[in-house]
């Protein structure tokens, strides 16, 4: 007998789990669905929430009197579990009563309608009546920042929210706060969302089951940019956007449908589409040209030298560093995102060329992330106010603005993105999956640094989904030592490290989101499943090898737009535009 294993029997059915294994899990494993609202478990990637705050979830094991949360009830040997007896079902439909007593019927108008698990719920249980109706119900003030929507007259105390915020992400932006019916998830002492350290991931928005916190809506602003003849509307797309779109149109997780999403957006009625591609391209030229300066220096005998040098791609994970390591501003490489990048030299380079005067250009992005929209408003990515990313769509707001013009996605014939903008290699499109931007750099650096043709471009050590991972690179004789953290609790540990002394790398990647963009906030919504983070994953890997050209300094656009405008990597004219510099923002 395996004295590791758990046998129990699950609605009459024999079930053998491992020690420790919860009866929701259990359930889960042999093909029962126990429905619940609070619970949520990416394995893998640290995200954990089961609070048993909900009871939705609730169960009857014979020999206990009350009945018991199966996300948070470990497996006993012998235990005789019942899934759906009459006082199961009895429990579950007066919770979900309770909850629905307490929550606004605007269901009609509300951002996650269509998406909602406490409405599916309602509409699986049945219930089609609100018996506890009548009393007081809770108010609050809505607040919107530049990236959120928090309604906490929605929210459910599921507080998975605060599990991802200050168990993963370790911001520690928000919590519970009061007690009884006053009881809320707020920013600690009343603050609203903009005087906390928030770093509009957007990873609450994406683990919310209702809509008490959602992204801020621009698909009706872009509308109006579209409908404006004296406006040229551009677009760019992340790399990551391709591989989880399909999603809202019935394709599985993980198809490209790059082609179609092209298609899509030409018939939206943008002027130019172009791809966040280039500008990673850019990226790496831009950042792998600081890191082989830095290492220079430091292999020259200068101590002065700040490694590790950190990447600066992923706006939530620069809004944490300005918040938690102010002491640290010198560390992170002052390149610009990728979708930075684009604005910048979409408004002076590309405007040049065509003859369009900047103020006429409206340059929207579309992101898999919410900090995208924070980062695109700040104040030093703007020339005379006129910012270089007027405002940024997530994958969501795509799909669903494709939805509201009547796009069949799926029929449409796959087009090619525009020229110069437009064009990218394999290390581009990487930059969407944890590891890929390091991943990245290294195909370029090796080649600049050592003046040899790298035959085998995949560094898979760096690939993955561990929290945190590393890699050792022969530099022709230097070891380069690198590191690799998703998700911002990972970051802290890593930074801290730094901050002690112990780290020993040359250079660091982090992102903020699980799987990084792939499983950035504003993607379709995966409900806790991390095999549709993984299949977005391996999906920009699959992209990447049907490239022709798969090093950034090999993307001939990239070649033309040093000779005719920038000069150099870290030119005076480049440093201009595709660099900036990181602020104190303690709180």
């Amino acid at each position: 007998m395996d004295q590791n294993k758990i046998n129990l029997t699950i609605d009459n059915r024999p079930v053998s789990v491992d020690k420790g294994t919860t009866i929701l899990d259990a359930a889960k494993a042999c093909g029962i669905e126990i429905p619940t609202l609070c619970h949520i478990n990416l394995k893998g990637t640290c995200v954990n929430n089961h609070p048993a705050s909900c009871r939705i979830c609730v169960v009857e094991v014979a020999g206990r009197r009350n009945l018991a949360p199966a996300c948070a009830t470990a497996c006993m040997e012998g235990m005789e579990v019942h899934t759906s007896t009459m006082r199961v079902l009895k429990a579950r439909r007066t919770v979900l009563e309770l909850i629905l007593s307490n929550h606004p019927h605007d269901c009609l108008v509300c951002p996650k309608s269509g998406n909602c698990e406490l409405q599916n719920l309602a509409k699986k249980l049945k219930i089609h009546e609100t018996p506890y109706e009548g009393g007081e119900k809770t108010t609050f003030a809505v607040e919107k920042t530049v990236s959120i929507v928090r309604d906490m007259n929605k929210c459910i105390l599921c507080r998975r929210c605060e599990t991802m915020c200050n168990d993963v992400q370790t911001v520690g932006a928000i919590g519970a706060m009061n007690r009884g019916f006053n009881t809320t998830i707020a920013p600690a002492f009343g603050q609203n969302l903009v005087d906390s350290e928030c770093t509009y991931c957007g990873q609450c928005v994406a683990v919310c089951p209702v809509g008490a916190l959602t992204e801020v809506d621009n698909t009706g602003r872009l509308i109006k940019d579209l409908a404006n003849p004296e406006k040229i509307v551009i677009v760019q797309t992340a790399p990551a956007v391709r591989v989880a779109i399909g999603e809202e149109f019935g394709y599985k997780p993980g198809t490209i449908v790059t082609g179609k999403l092209v298609s899509a957006l030409r018939q939206l009625g943008f002027n130019y589409v172009f791809d966040t591609d280039f500008a990673a391209d850019l990226t790496i030229m831009e950042e792998g040209t600081e890191l082989l300066g830095r290492l220079t220096k430091f292999l020259g005998g200068d101590k002065s030298v700040k490694l590790p040098i950190l990447t600066s791609c992923c706006p939530a994970w620069v809004n944490f560093f300005e918040h938690q390591f102010p002491d640290m501003l010198d560390l992170p490489s002052t390149a610009r995102s990728p979708q930075q990048m684009f604005g910048s030299i979409a408004k002076t380079y590309w405007a040049e060329k065509m003859g369009i005067e900047r103020e006429k250009i409206v340059v929207v992005s579309i992101m898999p992330c919410l900090a995208k929209k924070y980062e695109s408003a700040r104040d030093e990515f703007k020339v005379n106010g006129n910012p270089d990313v007027d405002y940024s769509l997530s994958t969501r707001e795509l799909a669903a603005l494709i939805k509201e013009a009547n796009i069949d996605f799926t029929s449409l014939e796959d087009a090619d993105f525009d020229t110069p903008l437009g064009e990218s290699t394999g290390a581009s499109v990487i930059f969407g999956a944890t590891g890929g931007v390091m991943e990245a750099a290294l195909r370029t650096a090796y080649e600049v640094h050592t003046g040899k043709t790298l035959d085998k471009v995949d560094f898979t050590q760096v690939r993955g989904l561990e929290g945190v991972r590393e890699a050792s690179v022969d530099m022709n004789g230097f070891e380069l030592k690198v590191g690799i953290a998703h998700g911002l609790g990972n970051a802290r540990r890593m930074l801290e490290d730094i901050r002690s002394g112990k780290s020993q790398y040359h250079a660091i990647e982090i992102m903020a989101c699980p799987g990084g963009c792939v499983g950035g906030g504003g993607q379709p919504l995966h409900h806790g499943n991390v095999e549709v983070i993984e299949a977005r994953r391996k999906a920009v890997y699959e992209e990447d090898k049907n490239k022709p050209l798969r090093k950034s300094h090999e993307n001939p656009y990239i070649q033309k737009l040093y000779e005719e405008y920038l000069g150099k990597p870290l030119s005076e004219k480049a440093h201009a535009l595709l660099h900036t510099h990181y602020f104190n923002k303690t709180k």
